[in-house]
This record gives C-alpha cells, structure tokens and sequence, in this order.
C-alpha cells in the first residue's frame, strides 16, 4: 500500500479554470498568472488543466497544448501538471494523452467516456489503452452524475493492476463504493466532490482534485494536515469553517460561480464559454456573501 498521507500526484491539486480574455479568446498570460496564483500563493502542489473547471469541452485541442506549455512554464517544477485528456472518443482520448506528454504534464487525468454510456468492460478497455499511450502516470475520474455511468468497485480493482493506472479522482458521492475500492486496491484517492473533502480523507483518501481550491486552496491542505497529525477535532472544525465555501460555488454549475469568485479577488478569469452562460448580479451577490461567510478576504 501507498503511504496514506502522500499521493502519486500530489496532496492539493486545484482543477484550474482556464482565463479567457472579453472576447472568448484564450488568455494565456493569465493562465499563467493563475497558475502562478495557485502555486505560490494558496500552496497547489499540483495543478489540474484542461478539466471540467478548465472548459475542456469548448477548447480545442490546440488549446489545450497551450494551456499545458503556458502552465508548465508558469510553474516550472514548483507543482505538477496534471492533463485532463478524456472524451467519449478512446481514439481521440490516445490523442490527446500523446499531446499533453509532447507539452510536458506529468501526468494525466482520464474521466469515465460521457453519453455513450460504455459497460464495465468497455472502461477497462478505454482507461487501459489511455495508459498505453504514454509513460506518464494516469489518474481515473469517476463522476458518474455528468458521466452517466459509475466504475464499479471491480473495475477499479482491475484498473489498479495497471502499472500506470496511478490514482482515483472520487466524484461518485457514495463512500461505501469508495471505502470498498480503497480497501481492495492501492489506487491513491483523491478527493473530486469538495463538500466531501473530509469524510473521503477520514476513510483513507490521500489528497484533493478541488474546485474550491482556486480560494482556499491553503485551508484545504492546513485541514489535511491537522487530520494527519492527529488533531481530529482541528480538522473538523476547519471543514465546517469551509461549508459555506464549499456550498457556494456551487449553487450554480461551478464553472460559473469559480471565474466569479476569481473576478472577485482580481484575478484572471473572464467569461465563460456557451453553452455556460456567466454568473448574474444576484448569483454573484450570494456568491460573495458565501464567500465572506467562509472565511474568504475579499478586500
């Protein structure tokens, strides 16, 4: 087994949002000041490009080599890059994986085949061949709320024989399902759905793939460590200091309400790409409320 406290790709990995300039075109200079923000600023020792925060369903493939190499070059070796490359497309998922090692990640993080709705066997056939594609170590996101289909417990177990097949992104929300998979295999686990921070690390999680942390990405890791140190109580009392953090970026698609958040500190964000649509007045009024609730300076 993997020693509990340290992941393969770190312990606080932010999935970065990716800045557009007014006109929807790719900010890379801001790319690299977030990136830079979330590093050395809030203690990311690992960030997540080209996800689900990071729009990759309306960036184009060149895009997402540039925010690579744009990243890469922000944080030198100061934090990992982890890739996000999966589709519902296992050839164009092999594509883009040889990319974003062509680009420098180190790693790469392959979300569950979305709308086609694959059986078991077709995942193992999907995440496997992914982890052919390239040496770098790959991190397997089971979401099934956006996917449509979860990765059973066996499957996971079976994924794990695979030399590549590093760690888990837990999005799933059903901690038996997570406690079963981490009991029976030695993938890391990382943390996806942030209100559940907590309770995935209590039951053996190894880190965070957090939204959030584009704010509190320094309380999330103070949090991890009081755990470990054996101050339980410390720990619990940080979590729910974060609930109304946790809650309120998410009142809407998160997307949304996390280039919100960054506009309301000043850094680099811009508009979301339709079919998101960007945040309201009144959205960003509670978003700020939630925001300072949360502990979060604003100033």
């Amino acid at each position: 087994m993997r020693e509990p406290a340290i992941g393969p790709v770190g312990v606080m990995l932010t999935a970065m949002a990716t800045p557009f300039g007014p006109d929807g075109a790719l900010d890379v200079p801001g790319v690299q000041r977030l990136a830079e923000h979330l590093v050395d600023t809030l203690g990311n020792d690992g960030l997540v490009v080209n996800g689900t925060t990071g729009e990759s369903p309306t960036t184009t493939d060149a895009e997402k080599v540039t925010i690579i190499r744009a990243t890469r070059e922000a944080v030198g070796d100061r934090a990992r890059v982890i890739a996000g490359v999966g589709t519902y497309d296992t050839v164009h998922s092999v594509h883009l994986a040889r990319e974003a090692a062509a680009a420098g990640a180190d790693g790469l993080l392959v979300v569950s085949p979305y709308y086609n709705r694959p059986p078991q066997e077709g995942l193992l056939h999907h995440f496997r061949t992914v982890a052919d594609a390239t040496d770098l170590p790959v991190v397997t996101y089971d979401i099934p709320k956006r996917t449509g289909v979860a990765i059973e417990v066996e499957t996971l177990v079976r994924l794990a024989e695979h030399p590549r097949i590093v760690a888990n992104k837990d999005a799933k929300g059903d901690l038996e399902a997570s406690q079963w998979a981490m009991a029976r295999c030695d993938l890391a686990w990382y943390s996806g759905d942030d209100i559940l921070n907590l309770p995935l690390l209590s039951i053996g999680a190894q880190g965070f793939i957090s939204v959030v942390g584009h704010v509190v990405a320094d309380r999330i890791r103070a949090m991890a460590e009081a755990f470990h140190a054996g101050d339980v109580c410390g720990a619990i009392a940080m979590n729910r200091a974060l609930l109304p953090v946790y809650t309120g970026i998410f009142r809407t698609q998160g997307v949304i309400l996390t280039k919100a958040a960054l506009q309301l500190q000043g850094l680099p964000s811009g508009p979301v790409r339709s079919p998101l649509v960007d945040a309201t007045a009144d959205q960003i009024g509670q978003l700020e409320r939630d925001l300072r609730d949360g502990g979060v300076d604003l100033s």
